[in-house]
């Protein structure tokens, strides 16, 4: 059965999408730990990320960093933090987090509630600055 991120990519369920390559894709995080949290995942669904092959690895590292630029080009964190869980859902995943105050807790589990005209305008914010 495909991963809960294969289907977005398929289309089959929607998200606020940051931005798309031939294999890779960027999307907000729906239960994000701080505005702008995103997800940038390889479309090839593998389950654990040190399992994805040598140069697809570093082609999503690419990938995020230009997420990454663009997060903090238009949300303006102090900087954009980067966690690796991948325990929720079988598909690799980079956790790509803004950084606003210095004594900003770092880590998931918990989330912020925000409205989905909110998200829509934070993921159009975000992919307009997105250079692949």
């Amino acid at each position: 059965m495909a991963s809960i991120f294969t289907r977005i990519v398929e289309g089959e369920i929607p998200c606020y999408k940051i931005a798309e390559s031939d294999r890779f894709f960027a999307f907000l995080d729906i239960n994000p730990v701080q505005k702008g949290h995103t997800l940038v995942i390889p479309k090839q669904e593998t389950d654990y990320l040190f399992d994805v092959e040598n140069e697809t690895l570093g082609g999503l590292i690419v990938f995020a960093k230009s997420i990454a630029r663009a997060i903090d080009t238009s949300l303006q964190p102090i900087r954009t933090g980067i966690i690796v869980e991948g325990l929720e859902v079988p598909h690799a995943h980079i956790h790509l987090i803004p950084i606003y105050d210095a004594n900003q807790s770092f880590s998931l589990g918990r989330s912020l509630s925000l409205p989905s005209e909110e998200m829509q305008s934070i993921a159009q914010t975000i992919s307009a600055e997105v250079h692949l």
